[in-house]
């Protein structure tokens, strides 16, 4: 089982997105996502500081991925794309259907991203007979659907051809839209946000009138409340033939989150670190178990 690290999903400064991927660089890490993936005006980094970056931290055998944006909505954001996909270097995690087709027209092997909305076996067949190398479920896609569905794909003989990566550790990105919510929340049109989103480095969070923490707004991009963490779950995702846990980065703390994961799967037997100390909300799981996204299910399925 390998662990990989998702694209930063947050606005970070040019400094602290180096000095993050500086301490990641000697972490247990199988493989590292790259680039922006929310909203194109987030360009602390651009195209070509991504690659040079990636450079950087491909050592020792790891893999590193460049991703895709999840929502184009300008002409110069299909420049960007066509960019990333024609980089003739690094492996490309396709976030929506404008870049599948791009890296299939190109005949390259390319990581179908969780906003890629597979829910079959025959849509995966489809794709991955067109390149697709390794598949990143949709967030809330129950395990049990994962399980029938990669049972479909051994029946028409292609499961060994693809890797699974479920998401695994994080704020569940769960929407786009073209609307800025953190720019509303300040009162500012989306054109004109003054780049809000660099003072909320994981999120701004939105509570119920009950005081719950019910989602957390990232710009355009509308993430849960609750952070997601299937560590527990790690043994049954590989008994289902899951052969990567991603885990989403977040501000602080990271560090201690992918040195649990590793501890875990390196022990292979008891109970896995309790990570709640690093995290900054309550753990949830509820959609691996087929039950509502936010809730915090036992390994066995029960309410906890």
């Amino acid at each position: 089982m390998k662990i990989s690290l998702g694209p930063i999903l947050y606005y970070w400064q040019r400094e602290m997105l180096l000095e993050f991927y500086q301490q990641m660089a000697g972490l247990p890490l199988d493989a590292i996502y790259l680039g922006e993936t929310v909203c194109s005006k987030r360009r602390a980094l651009r195209t070509a500081d991504w690659i040079d970056l990636a450079r950087h931290l491909a050592v020792g055998g790891r893999q590193i991925i460049l991703s895709t944006l999840t929502l184009i909505e300008a002409e110069s954001e299909l420049s960007v794309l066509a960019r990333l996909c024609g980089n003739g270097e690094l492996l490309v995690e396709a976030n929506d259907m404008a870049a599948v087709r791009l890296l299939a027209e190109k005949r390259l092997p390319f990581v179908a991203g969780p906003a890629i909305n597979l829910y079959n076996a025959g849509s995966l067949h489809y794709l991955q007979q067109r390149g697709l190398v390794r598949w990143v479920p949709p967030v809330e896609l129950p395990g049990a659907t994962l399980a029938a569905i990669l049972r479909e794909a051994a029946e028409l003989g292609f499961a060994d051809q693809i890797e699974v990566e479920v998401f695994s550790f994080g704020h569940l990105p769960l929407a786009c839209s073209a609307r800025c919510f953190t720019a509303r929340a300040r009162n500012l049109p989306k054109d004109e946000c003054g780049f809000v989103c660099l003072d909320y480095p994981d999120g701004l969070p939105l509570y119920t009138q009950e005081d719950r923490r019910f989602l957390t707004l990232n710009g355009i991009q509308t993430q849960s409340g609750n952070v997601l963490n299937l560590l527990p779950a790690w043994r049954e995702m590989q008994s289902l033939g899951v052969n990567c846990l991603r885990l989403s980065p977040q501000s602080q703390h990271m560090a201690e989150i992918v040195r649990g994961f590793h501890a875990a799967l390196r022990a292979g037997q008891g109970a896995p670190p309790d990570l709640t100390p690093f995290m900054d909300a309550p753990a949830c799981d509820g959609y691996w178990y087929g039950e509502a996204g936010m809730t915090r299910q036992s390994p066995a399925g029960s309410a906890a």
